[in-house]
């Protein structure tokens, strides 16, 4: 699902407005915000905002690739360079050439690679893994994106200053949910509609107490945990008005209300477990689902109850 720009709020206008004056130009960008505050959507609103969008937008997540992988991920690599490269590779900054490159999660980037790839942001020229030092010109305006404080991580030289200081020529930080609640209707509204066509329903009504319910919530996984628990609504809904297992229609301020969100909570991640067959982390995992980090997931989970009710074999195993 590729989410567009949606928001009202001063936290949301703070953002358009840094879009509008860093998409003409070509300079570094650095979006910071947590896990599933919508970092690629900013990054590809920059892209389809400036001159290069007619080129393509290629994203790649640095902490989903093996770091044995990573640097023949972006580089590319030519044939016979390691075991089993049985042919020549074009990289993902060749694939986006002329276009922009996302990296998310650059703080994940291993150590040893950073060189490399400052060297591509400052001379515009890849080599290939076993090309023997030969350059291949690109032409890429890079985006990156992270959750991580980059800063203290170079002071603890867990990342490079110079390559720290090349990416934040423009740094944009991406706001949680948390501070732009006036956008919750919004983001709901737009979810269903995707939603209800995609699944072919007919959803006419959003209850206000249901939204109001949601504006309550501290969504640690943001706009993503918001779209997965508005997929699982609109799945569950039998009829044209939208509802929310386990929550009832009393105000969203009563502490018996504050109860049932936690029951839906505690139902939404037993359901995305069971999809993810139980498995936490990983790329499929139920907390990349949930649009939380492992440690988060099995956070909740215990202060929710799953583990101690016994629909959790084992949390240390997975």
């Amino acid at each position: 699902m590729r989410t567009t720009l949606i928001g009202k709020s001063e936290a949301f206008r703070e953002v358009t407005r840094a879009i509008g004056m860093i998409a003409p130009v070509d300079s570094s960008v650095l979006l910071q915000g947590e896990t599933g505050s919508g970092k690629e959507v900013v990054a590809r609103a920059i892209h389809d905002a400036g001159p290069r969008r007619q080129r393509p937008f290629v994203a790649v997540n640095c902490a989903a690739i093996p770091a044995s992988l990573l640097e023949s991920e972006l580089f590319g690599h030519e044939r016979g360079a390691f075991t089993g490269a049985v042919a020549q590779t074009t990289g993902r900054f060749q694939a986006a050439d002329g276009g922009t490159l996302f990296l998310d999660e650059i703080g994940d980037m291993p150590l040893e690679l950073q060189p490399k790839l400052l060297r591509v942001l400052q001379e515009r020229q890849i080599e290939r893994v076993g090309s023997g030092g030969r350059a291949t010109p690109v032409d890429v305006r890079v985006i990156a994106a992270t959750h991580q404080d980059l800063e203290e991580m170079t002071h603890r030289r867990t990342f490079r200053a110079d390559l720290y200081y090349r990416l934040n020529v423009f740094p944009i930080r991406v706001p949680p949910l948390r501070e732009r609640v006036e956008d919750i209707p919004l983001l709901v509204a737009h979810f269903v509609r995707f939603f209800a066509r995609q699944l072919g329903k007919t959803i006419e009504r959003i209850p206000e107490e249901m939204l109001a319910t949601l504006k309550h919530h501290s969504w640690p996984g943001n706009v993503r945990e918001l779209q997965n628990v508005i997929e699982r609504a609109v799945i569950t809904s039998s009829n044209a008005t939208l509802t929310l297992p386990g929550v009832d229609r009393r105000p969203a301020q009563s502490v018996s209300t504050q109860r049932t969100l936690a029951q839906v909570e505690r139902d939404h991640i037993v359901a995305t477990l069971q999809v993810a067959n139980w498995v936490l982390g990983g790329f499929d995992g139920a907390a990349a689902k949930l649009g939380l980090s492992r440690t988060t997931l099995i956070s909740r989970m215990q202060r929710l109850g799953i583990a101690s009710r016994g629909e959790l074999r084992s949390v240390a195993s997975a």
